[in-house]
């Protein structure tokens, strides 16, 4: 028989519960202990559907209550000592170091007041994981025994689950030396991190765990020798442990072929992969198998919402088991299931024709069983008639093409992606028109959603209050962050944002193509969750999306507000893609979208648009080569497609945040002014990176996922720091990212003092 297996399932829980117990956690408005608790109740939810789906094999410890890359750092100590030096209980610091911590004396607790450490995304998903951060005083140990704990949580339940871990090559090679220690190699401290890997195994296996999953998804990157060698350093020793249970080495978001050799006769039971991203690589993977080592074969997308093909995948899988015999063959998830939302029958509102395309995770998880269920001889032929019907269906719909909009993309030619002049010149006309001073100052673009916000905009949703009384609200929403923005002295200003609930779903919803759900939550970061909007057909713009609200707020100011747009490349990553047309096809529709929108808020007065692509490092692929430099060529061309139209005496914005950018790929942009996250880098050699960039560049000053409110004093010394290897001409002072998910004292406190800080170094150079 054919076993099935889910590698993770969303942690979230079914009605966001995580999110809601977080954050009354942080608030102070709960115990540590209920906290807890919220947690047990989502994981035993989550592995009863999986066993009552069928699952044989069930994950456990892929729950986390912030990122699962944090949990080991905090499991094995790699605590920096700024945060370990205020003694704070295991949760604290976990936080601390995921979101930071700022905090009063009082008569009981001491002051803290601590920065969070870097955040990444987790290859090339909308996932962010907290980056490892290691110095030479790292002192390795076990701190708690979390993947023990909860196996024998669902053991408990009467439910055998296989627990997974990050895997060493894979949690060093992904982390960072610390400010301190910048000679420091994280992959020096292998020997040292890999007794604490069998330390936990052999704790594992006294608990009754036979197997365990460890993931070493870098082996989808380009590795240099001495990282693959690496492989067999890790797990030659821990093959020699004795009592440890058996391991499945598991990758995915790519092909593993070119580091094959690395992984060839290593010491483990059996290999996952992902074959929904490379079907091709079955051949030779198989090859390198030894007889006994088992094939966890990846055909279920864990990254999109898509129905699985059944008659595709039980192609590859009887292929696997023709080289390999029914015993060695699983089927699996392509990757966790993280990236999906929880349930697709919680939605009421999809049309039926296109609900029926879709699979969320507690499908998938069903998917799974029937895929195996087939491939072992039990009849499930019912199912299979429903998905050829379901798949036949949405390739012959009248949903998903459009020719005017296909023949207008097949219209494109290289005028259409070129500014009518260079930088430079555009840079003397918009000085004429802003006359803006040295270290100009501006936000990324959305101010603190309130709950006051929330609740009107859920009544106009729900049709409680009319359209005139919702935008009478909004616009006195966007009057209070306009005066706010004059009383402080911020150069370029922004509406604040008032009217959208997510800077690509509120777009999305204003264009032809996209399907929306209601409870199709997906968590990015810590308690941030999104609704990724879906893309269903051909995409286009129906009537402008922005240009009312823009309007508005430049007719209260005389200063410059910035029209505020989501790229091209961020709508399609931060959506769940069709899979059935190619992401270049689906980028240039959108960006012919917003070539619209953008020509409107020039032709209505707008003279600043930004046009945000924070996704476009997201969407790289993970190996270099011509795919990347396709990808790279087409991203940048969508970009220019949209923005181009304008005259050289607008000004062109955009934003990139939580990555690790190549000057050279936002420079293939255009834009006038690019504004970067810079907040957690702490590298030196990071500026430097930018330092020949042509155009003008803000580097975040500020974290806004953290709480806390850095002081004048703080940005005067990041900008000093800054300016020693970095023009002044060139430079902006602006927060990470957008500000809607702060409070507004926090916001306004953190702003006053950047606004102080940019006005001393005017004073500074003007005596220069």
């Amino acid at each position: 028989m054919v076993q099935s297996s889910v590698l993770g399932f969303p942690r979230i829980g079914a009605n966001r519960e995580l999110k809601k117990a977080t954050e009354a956690y942080w608030q102070g408005k709960t115990s540590a202990e209920d906290l807890l608790q919220v947690g047990k109740q989502i994981r035993a939810h989550n592995w009863k559907l999986q066993k009552q789906a069928g699952v044989d094999v069930i994950a456990s410890n892929d729950f986390s209550f912030y990122d699962q890359v944090l949990d080991l750092s905090l499991l094995f100590n790699v605590i920096p000592d700024r945060y370990a030096k205020y003694q704070l209980s295991p949760l604290d610091t976990f936080f601390a170091m995921g979101r930071g911590l700022q905090r009063k004396a009082t008569a009981t607790e001491k002051a803290v007041d601590v920065t969070a450490l870097e955040m990444v995304k987790w290859f090339d998903s909308n996932y962010h994981y907290v980056r490892p951060t290691f110095s030479n005083g790292t002192q390795f140990r076990l701190n708690g025994q979390k993947p023990v704990d909860e196996f024998l949580e669902a053991k408990q339940l009467g439910i055998e689950t296989r627990p997974v871990l990050l895997g060493p090559v894979s949690y060093l090679y992904l982390g960072k030396a610390d400010k301190d220690s910048l000679d420091l190699e994280p992959l020096s401290l292998l020997q040292k991190i890999l007794p604490l890997y069998a330390e936990i195994l052999q704790k594992l296996a006294a608990a009754g765990a036979t197997s365990v999953q460890i993931d070493e998804p870098i082996l989808v990157l380009d590795l240099e020798k001495k990282v693959q060698d690496a492989f067999k350093t890790a797990y030659d020793f821990l093959g020699a442990q004795a009592s440890l249970p058996e391991i499945t080495l598991a990758t995915y978001f790519g092909t593993v072929v070119p580091n094959l050799a690395a992984i060839k006769n290593l010491p483990v039971a059996g290999f996952h992969f992902d074959f929904v991203r490379n079907p091709e690589q079955l051949d030779d993977v198989a090859a390198i198998l030894s007889d006994k080592q088992t094939l966890s074969v990846g055909v279920v997308d864990g990254r999109n919402i898509w129905k699985n093909d059944f008659a595709k995948s039980f192609e590859l899988v009887q292929k696997a088991i023709q080289k390999l015999g029914k015993d060695r063959v699983v089927v699996a998830t392509s990757s966790s299931l993280l990236h999906t939302p929880v349930d697709l029958e919680s939605e009421k509102n999809l049309k039926p024709e296109i609900k029926d395309w879709f699979a969320f995770a507690t499908q998938k998880v069903k998917e799974v069983v029937v895929i195996a269920k087939n491939v072992s001889g039990d009849d499930v032929s019912a199912e299979l008639a429903a998905n050829a019907q379901s798949v036949s269906g949405r390739a012959s719909s009248t949903i998903t093409n459009n020719e005017a909009v296909q023949k207008r993309v097949a219209s494109i030619d290289e005028k259409m992606s070129t500014r009518s002049a260079p930088f430079p010149q555009r840079l003397e006309e918009q000085q004429k028109v802003f006359n803006l001073p040295l270290f100009p100052t501006t936000t990324i673009g959305s101010f603190p959603q309130t709950k006051d916000i929330r609740i009107n905009r859920n009544k106009f949703v729900k049709g409680t209050i009319t359209a005139e009384q919702y935008e009478k609200f909004i616009n006195a929403e966007i009057e209070t962050v306009i005066r706010f923005q004059e009383e402080i002295g911020l150069d370029v200003l922004v509406h604040g944002e008032p009217e959208r609930n997510d800077m690509v779903q509120y777009f999305g919803e204003q264009i032809d193509g996209y399907a929306f759900t209601v409870y199709g939550w997906v968590q990015s970061y810590g308690s941030r969750y999104v609704r990724p909007p879906i893309i269903v057909g051909d995409l286009s713009r129906p009537k402008a999306m922005s240009v009312k609200e823009s309007v508005y707020a430049q007719s209260i100011t005389p200063k410059p507000v910035k029209g505020m747009l989501t790229g091209p490349v961020t709508c399609l990553r931060w959506s769940f893609p069709r899979n059935d047309v190619d992401q270049e096809t689906q980028a240039m529709q959108l960006a012919l979208a917003l070539r619209d929108e953008v020509n409107d808020l020039e032709a209505a007065g707008i003279k600043v648009i930004q046009v945000d692509e924070p996704a476009l490092r997201e969407g790289l692929p993970l190996r270099s080569g011509a795919e990347r430099a396709a990808y790279l060529k087409w991203a940048a061309e969508s970009f220019r497609v949209a923005t181009s139209g304008v005259a050289n005496k607008t000004q062109i914005h955009s934003h990139f945040c939580y990555s690790d950018l190549d000057p050279n790929h936002i420079k293939a942009l255009d834009a006038d002014v690019v504004s970067i996250e810079f907040s957690k880098k702490d590298d030196p050699n990071y500026i430097a990176e930018f330092q020949n960039y042509p155009n003008h560049i803000g580097l975040g000053l500020f974290d806004i996922h953290s709480p806390r409110i850095p002081s004048t004093e703080e940005f005067i010394s990041k900008i000093e720091t800054i300016m020693k290897s970095y023009p002044a001409d060139k430079f902006w002072v602006n927060p990470d990212c957008g500000l809607k998910t702060r409070g507004w004292e926090e916001t306004k406190l953190s702003l006053t003092h950047m606004v102080e800080a940019a006005k001393h170094f005017r004073e500074v150079y003007s005596k220069k």
